[in-house]
């Protein structure tokens, strides 16, 4: 008899695939999403973050078990066909005082607010959670909430942009963790390509963190 989606579901959170294994979870279904998977895994900054010592590279939304995937908002319901498109790439340090991140990431037509242009309220929930997995791996529990989000917009984003999130753990105190980052569209070579959007944050671990279900698993 198959398991029922809440058995699947809780099995999924004790025993999340590992990083590796989250590269091999996602298989492209169309076209378009082949051609993208391979512009991001292959692009020369991914190729370079691939090489450094201390980075860990996976698509973490595939650690949320499939049954809990539909009621999740950036595992499941902004992923897809003219959205993102495919499950962010990251890279991650894990091993460092303080960490930092790359995610790139490709945004479709049916992200916008205005025509042709992303809603901002998307790469404000893309930074609230890329900064916040930055930090995770500084924290003693290896997870955290949003205390404060401060994001300044600079210039629009167009739809079918690849862009890249960089954040970068500033200071960790205890249970809270300063971040800073930035959403830029991907460019060439070094991947440096106009900056669409800054942001500051700080995450502090609940008390209870220990007990808490980690979806997104930061080990």
């Amino acid at each position: 008899m198959a398991a029922s989606p809440a058995v699947e579901a809780v099995n999924g959170f004790i025993n999340p695939p590992t990083d590796a294994e989250t590269l091999d979870l996602f298989v492209p279904s169309t076209p378009t999403s082949v051609e993208i998977d391979e512009h991001i895994r292959n692009h020369p900054l991914a190729q370079k973050l691939r090489t450094q010592e201390n980075m860990v590279e996976s698509r973490p939304h595939l650690k949320i078990p499939p049954a809990m995937r539909p009621h999740n908002l950036t595992g499941g319901t902004l992923l897809g066909e003219n959205k993102i498109e495919v499950p962010p790439l990251t890279f991650s340090e894990k091993d460092v005082e303080l960490p930092t991140l790359v995610q790139f990431s490709f945004l479709g037509p049916a992200l916008c607010g205005h025509p042709g242009i992303v809603h901002g309220g998307l790469l404000a929930t893309m930074l609230d959670e890329g900064l916040a997995r930055a930090c995770f791996p500084a924290l003693p529990n290896k997870v955290g909430v949003t205390a404060s989000l401060k994001i300044d917009y600079r210039v629009p984003c167009p739809e079918n942009s690849y862009v890249v999130l960089k954040a970068e753990t500033t200071k960790v105190e205890g249970r809270k963790a300063w971040v800073k980052g930035w959403i830029e569209l991907l460019g060439d070579e070094d991947g440096n390509g106009t900056r669409l959007v800054e942001a500051e944050a700080l995450f502090i671990e609940p008390r209870n963190a220990k007990a808490m279900a980690l979806v997104y698993s930061a080990t």
